[in-house]
């Protein structure tokens, strides 16, 4: 049976609808509107006063979710755009090009400027390019190296000079002087979130598991829609709190927990609502996954960074470009996944390998042969596509995930 939906949850909705009406109100009132990836700090455009900051990504996300993707992919098809290319923009270019009345909030405001990276996803510079010539904006790319370890400082300062050059570039087409108290504040408000966020993580440590992994990947949208605001700190708060107090009261989302579960890859948006119900029927619960608990971490560890007052935010910023699994090596994804493994206490492991991230499934196969080896716990390998539900098999996904189950369930009875 569903769970009610919590005072959290309904928060959530509250603060991501009207993160997308505020965007577009601004767009009318003549702010300079930013589509940015995921990991770029939007706290630097909270440094000017006019500027509203979009993220195509969990644009698409939301899409998917809400069963439109496929729907999005195939117009983007119709242009001439490989059935192999990311889901995320294809459903981006699908709506873009005439499928607005599609998405759930209409699409995205129109930008004046383009801001990617190459850290957390390889296609994105390419995808962001056929914006910037297709709607003659600008777009500007910040390069960020690819990390077999932990940060190097010549890396680090080669990043901050980029935001610097992305400031100096926003003044430019904004008339306005960057303001660094603003700036300040707001990283600060984002240090703070990233605070209550892993409280609300922690919640997966208890037996039976206070969260679900796809409770994080919905919970995660406010890190992407609202960075650097007094309404992400609130909103976290109340999320750790809720949960926190429903561990206390025995509220679990899978009371009868028997399987404690690691998720590898992105969430599977169109899957959500049934697979983790499907789970729970069997006692099985996925309570984390790499894509969300290295939010507010470092590169090979899910402790949070701490935010330093003694320091420019900007430093800040570049030092934790590396929190996202896609630009780890694979030393570093397999300590990664290990402290995650030896903290939650985790029976079993599905690598999903994603057919539109490629550079978060390319490792899998080596990393799930690592750590069978490391921990001797069942593993198992699926296909999916995070957003483009005609590219999974659901026969073919749960008969694998029971399998793991009754591979578990083998090992303890023979133990």
């Amino acid at each position: 049976m569903a769970r009610e939906k919590t005072n959290a949850g309904t928060h959530l909705t509250q603060l991501i609808v009207g993160s997308y009406m505020d965007a577009f109100k601004k767009w009318k009132e003549g702010a300079l509107v930013v589509w940015g990836a995921i990991v770029i700090p939007a706290e630097i455009f909270r440094g000017f006063e006019n500027v509203v900051y979009c993220v195509p990504e969990t644009h698409a996300a939301l899409c998917a979710a809400k069963n439109v993707g496929p729907e999005l992919c195939q117009r983007a098809e119709a242009l001439g755009y490989s059935m192999d290319l990311c889901s995320y923009p294809r459903i981006d270019i699908g709506w873009v090009s005439g499928g607005r009345k599609i998405s759930p909030t209409s699409g995205l405001p129109k930008p004046g400027l383009l801001v990617s990276d190459n850290n957390d996803c390889s296609l994105l510079t390419k995808w962001f390019d056929v914006h910037h010539r297709n709607m003659n904006i600008p777009h500007f790319m910040v390069d960020v190296p690819f990390c077999y370890g932990p940060q190097e400082e010549k890396d680090l300062e080669y990043i901050v000079e980029q935001f610097r050059d992305l400031i100096s570039l926003v003044e430019k087409m904004t008339g306005q002087t960057f303001n660094i108290d603003r700036f300040f504040k707001a990283s600060i408000q984002t240090a703070l979130a990233m605070g209550e966020w892993k409280r609300f993580l922690e919640c997966a440590k208890n037996r039976p598991s206070g969260i679900t992994a796809f409770d994080s990947f919905a919970q995660m949208a406010p890190f992407f829609t609202s960075r650097g605001t007094p309404e992400m700190v609130e909103h976290y708060r109340i999320l750790a709190d809720e949960t926190e107090e429903r561990v206390k009261e025995g509220d679990f989302p899978v009371p009868d927990e028997k399987y404690r579960l690691l998720w590898d890859n992105i969430a599977p948006w169109h899957q959500m609502s049934r697979m983790s119900t499907r789970l729970m029927e069997l006692g099985a619960n996925i309570i984390a996954a790499p894509y969300t608990l290295c939010i507010g971490g470092l590169e090979g560890s899910f402790e949070l960074f701490q935010f330093s007052l003694d320091k420019d935010p900007l430093w800040y910023m570049a030092r934790t470009q590396n929190m996202s699994v896609c630009p780890y090596g694979l030393d570093l994804r397999t300590d990664a996944m290990s402290w995650a493994i030896e903290e939650l206490g985790i029976d079993g492991v599905i690598f999903a390998s994603n057919r539109s991230c490629k550079v978060f499934s390319v490792m899998q196969m080596d990393q799930q042969r690592r750590i069978s080896e490391k921990f001797d716990i069942p593993t198992v390998m699926i296909e999916m596509d995070h957003a483009d539900a005609r590219k999974f098999s659901e026969e073919s996904a749960y008969m694998r995930l029971e399998a793991l189950l009754e591979n578990i369930e083998s090992r303890r009875a023979a133990a």
